[in-house]
């Protein structure tokens, strides 16, 4: 009876996830027609009109930080910490889960990437260095997986709240640097709640 309980709740994961693919494909289908222009041309424009007030300068700042923490390289690092303190704790399965739900999801927005092959936003100056393709957003969907899955190990509310202020700062940083329009973000944010949402199934057997 347990077996089959399991394989149920497997099987609504993998149906979620896909459909976050899918929601994931239609905002890149109405952005590219431009059903979505208002909306990110609004907010961006916002964004670029604080940059030009007296706040703007020490808020920048605070955006670049963020985004620094939330970029590929420190979320790696401060994964193979987490890791670290997982496997001298004795949790060794945690541990290989927590490596493949990181690495997994990476590849997969980076697989995404390059089949949508959507540029860079032009509204505003970049205060970023980007190279890569716009959509979704790797940072968006990096740290919802990251700090998502951290959530998930440690299980207290305090930790929910802790990883829903930096997944939603670090996205709105990518925003407020002009190198990601709002959708690119939520794209991200909806794919890697999809993919944890589907690996959540395996930690909890």
């Amino acid at each position: 009876m347990a077996g089959v309980r399991q394989r149920r709740d497997l099987g609504r994961r993998a149906l979620l996830f896909i459909l976050s693919l899918l929601l994931v494909l239609a905002i890149a289908l109405a952005q590219r027609w431009g059903w979505l222009r208002p909306f990110n041309h609004g907010l961006m424009g916002g964004a670029g009109a604080w940059r030009d007030t007296a706040i703007g300068p020490p808020v920048t700042l605070t955006m670049v930080g963020l985004s620094e923490i939330g970029d590929t390289a420190a979320r790696i690092g401060m994964s193979l910490v987490a890791c670290a303190m997982l496997f001298w704790r004795g949790r060794g399965r945690q541990t290989v889960w927590l490596v493949l739900v990181v690495v997994g999801g990476t590849l997969l927005n980076a697989g995404l990437k390059q089949v949508f092959a959507a540029p860079r936003p032009d509204l505003l100056p970049h205060l970023d260095i980007v190279k890569s393709y716009s959509f979704p957003s790797g940072h968006a969907s990096g740290n919802m997986i990251f700090f998502g899955a951290l959530a998930m190990l440690i299980g207290r509310g305090w930790a929910w709240t802790a990883a829903s202020a930096m997944i939603l700062a670090i996205g709105f940083s990518r925003v407020w640097l002009g190198v990601h329009w709002p959708t690119d973000v939520l794209a991200g944010w909806i794919l890697g709640m999809g993919w944890l949402f589907l690996c959540g199934g395996w930690l909890r057997r």
